[in-house]
């Protein structure tokens, strides 16, 4: 009797205590009734001292719980939510989400971040789900540090909100002292060609496309193919690195079109891997590492048949922009994705995360998280009529962005033909010396006028040259001189000519890296002097319209001379500085289009530059023609002097 008094006791203690435990952990707060829209939160949940300590600047570990709930009668698609971080937070790990720019944990969020889903993309509605709370809302654990902020104070974002398109939310609201709330509700004003019945998000627009589609697939692997498509007219890549994260302990085990940097299986032969595919020779896997890098094979295995036979693959992973070759703008490879526990279902699919893709001398990509899209469609192998459908198709969108405190790669001197001075490339313009603790060189003084055959020589090599083109022309030194521009590639706009119905400019592209530039190509926006483009001589010139806007002339080598190459030693080796790899053209305008045009002044010089895609660091000043025009105006009056003279004596 007393054994079945304590089993009731204990039951009835399970039934009342775990209904409260589960609605404290899943059931949304009450203001979520209220919200018919999409209903964020933030709870900062714990916080504790870590060390080092530092009372100027004191670490501190916090835990905090983004909530985000659809209380919509749409299915919310991709969520994202922005987090406005403001306590230099730290961010460690995440669950159920991965940082929408890509970039992986542990790492930096101080200035705000946009968290997107992952594994749980779509967030579906009550109506659908008979108000089921494990498929209308996802929590996200938060684990970081920040600073400044000492508990039991709690460090509150400045604001968060919902980031997917479509949706307009008020500033968030406080709740207590360490929960913010907001909701956000669908705009009426906002026009989208998406359909509520549609399964699958449309496929977006981007500078630059990864296409991850399920070509095969088996219960413990499948084949995925990859594929990099180029859509800026200005955009490059060349030796692309593409890396992400595998998310659920997956690993390469073939690859056809493309090759990973290291080949690695010993994180597999130690790890969870290893134990559970007993008899896989592991000898032969290709990668294991959680963040892979690719890397693209050379032209020469485009036809092996164990590498190779893939079609864009195999270009030492050059991508054009489609205004230079459309056939050129793409690259694609193949791999065979072996899965892991519990995922072992040939329908169990799911893309790596955390993309991120780079070249060398190349813009900056950010990429986005893969978002699920209708499945692309191949020609068929067998050569019939006939397209062939993968199982499933991510699309990340990639964007070029100019990270903070980046540097460029490349410069422009301006010079002109009524001035003798070169503006040379800024001071630091691609990054100052890492190590000047000498104060060999200055890195605010600004960069002195030098001669023009002082662009010939390394910069090293120019300090007697520039020095002694000051004292000529009784310029100032600085003490110490100016550091170098640092820039691998260096480019002399030279106002050639100007007269009453054109003008002309020289353009001369410099490599002063050992390697060279195949396929090379400069772009040169001039803000007024593009209508009246007439030729470029040396080059194939052609303008282009960025935005809707005819302001670029766009240049690249003529067949056979579209290879730049690298710096190398002089005549003399001994003697002779190192020479930079050289191309140089003469570019013709017309002034019948560009009434009023100033080209001395300002409209002959260009706004921006860029080289392979990259945007070049410009002068702040132009070259200045006052002084010659001052010995213009004596010359000219010591020939009217003279021709009076002449007319004297003739009387």
């Amino acid at each position: 009797m007393d054994l079945n008094f304590n089993f009731v006791f204990k039951i009835l203690i399970v039934f009342t205590v775990l209904p409260f435990a589960i609605s404290q952990t899943e059931a949304p707060p009450p203001a979520a009734d209220a919200c018919n829209g999409v209903f964020v939160t933030y709870a900062f949940e714990e916080g504790s001292k870590i060390p080092p300590s530092d009372p100027a600047n004191q670490a501190f570990r916090f835990e905090s719980t983004l909530t985000v709930l659809n209380n919509g009668r749409d299915e919310l698609k991709s969520w994202r939510v922005f987090v406005g971080f403001a306590h230099d937070e730290f961010l460690v790990s995440a669950s159920n989400a991965v940082l929408a720019d890509g970039t992986s944990l542990p790492a930096s969020v101080g200035n705000g971040t946009v968290f997107a889903g992952f594994p749980m993309t779509d967030l579906k509605t009550a109506i659908e789900t008979a108000g089921d709370l494990t498929q209308m809302q996802v929590q996200v654990k938060l684990v970081g540090t920040q600073f400044g902020v000492k508990p039991p104070a709690a460090p509150l974002p400045s604001n968060i909100t919902l980031a997917n398109d479509g949706f307009v939310c008020p500033r968030a609201t406080k709740q207590g002292t360490n929960e913010l709330q907001v909701c956000c509700t669908k705009d009426p004003k906002f026009k989208t060609n998406i359909t509520v019945d549609e399964e699958f998000l449309p496929r977006q627009n981007g500078d630059l496309t990864i296409m991850y589609d399920v070509i095969r697939t088996f219960d413990s692997n499948y084949w995925s193919q990859v594929t990099i498509a180029n859509h800026n007219s200005l955009g490059r890549l060349d030796n692309w690195q593409l890396s992400f994260d595998w998310m659920m302990d997956e690993f390469i085990h073939t690859m056809k079109g493309a090759y990973p940097s290291i080949v690695d299986s010993s994180d597999c032969l130690f790890g969870p891997q290893g134990t559970f595919y007993r008899d896989l020779d592991f000898a032969n896997v290709l990668n294991c590492k959680r963040r892979p890098t690719i890397i693209d094979l050379p032209p020469t295995k485009f036809n092996d048949t164990t590498l190779g036979m893939i079609p864009s693959c195999c270009r030492n992973g050059t991508i054009l922009p489609p205004t230079m070759d459309p056939s050129k703008s793409t690259s694609a490879f193949q791999m065979q994705v072996f899965k892991m526990p519990p995922n072992l279902n040939r329908s169990d699919l799911s893309p790596p995360q955390n993309w991120k893709i780079s070249g060398r001398l190349n813009p900056d990509y950010k990429c986005g998280p893969p978002v699920r899209v209708s499945p692309s469609q191949f020609p068929d192998p067998s050569g019939l009529p006939s397209n062939t459908t993968a199982f499933a198709s991510w699309q990340v969108v990639c964007n070029i962005t100019q990270p903070k405190g980046a540097s460029p790669r490349c410069c422009v001197s301006f010079s002109a033909y009524f001035n003798d001075s070169v503006v040379p490339c800024r001071t630091c313009a691609c990054g100052c010396p890492t190590t000047n603790t000498g104060r060999t060189c200055s890195t605010t003084a600004p960069a002195i006028l030098l001669p023009s055959e002082a662009l010939l020589v390394p910069f090293e090599n120019r300090t007697a040259m520039a020095r002694a083109w000051a004292d000529i022309k009784h310029l100032a030194v600085p003490n110490p001189m100016p550091c170098g521009d640092n820039c691998g590639v260096s480019i002399n706009w030279h106002l050639f000519t100007d007269f009453n119905r054109g003008w002309s400019a020289r353009i001369t592209v410099f490599n002063w890296d050992e390697t060279a530039f195949p396929d090379w190509f400069a772009a040169v926006q001039l803000d007024k002097a593009v209508p009246g483009f007439e030729k470029a001589f040396s080059f194939n010139g052609s303008t282009l319209s960025i935005n809707g806007v005819n302001n670029t002339v766009f240049m690249q080598g003529l067949p056979g001379l579209n290879f730049l190459v690298g710096e190398t030693d002089g005549a003399n080796p001994k003697k002779d500085p190192r020479m930079p790899g050289k191309q140089q053209s003469v570019i013709s305008f017309t002034k019948k289009f560009t009434p009023g045009i100033n080209v001395a002044a300002r409209d002959g010089f260009p706004t921006k530059v860029f080289f392979n895609g990259e945007e070049c660091s410009l002068p702040t000043i132009l070259p200045t023609s006052s002084s010659d025009r001052k010995g213009s105006a004596i010359i000219f009056s010591v020939l009217l002097a003279v021709l009076a003279f002449i007319l004297m004596q003739q009387q």
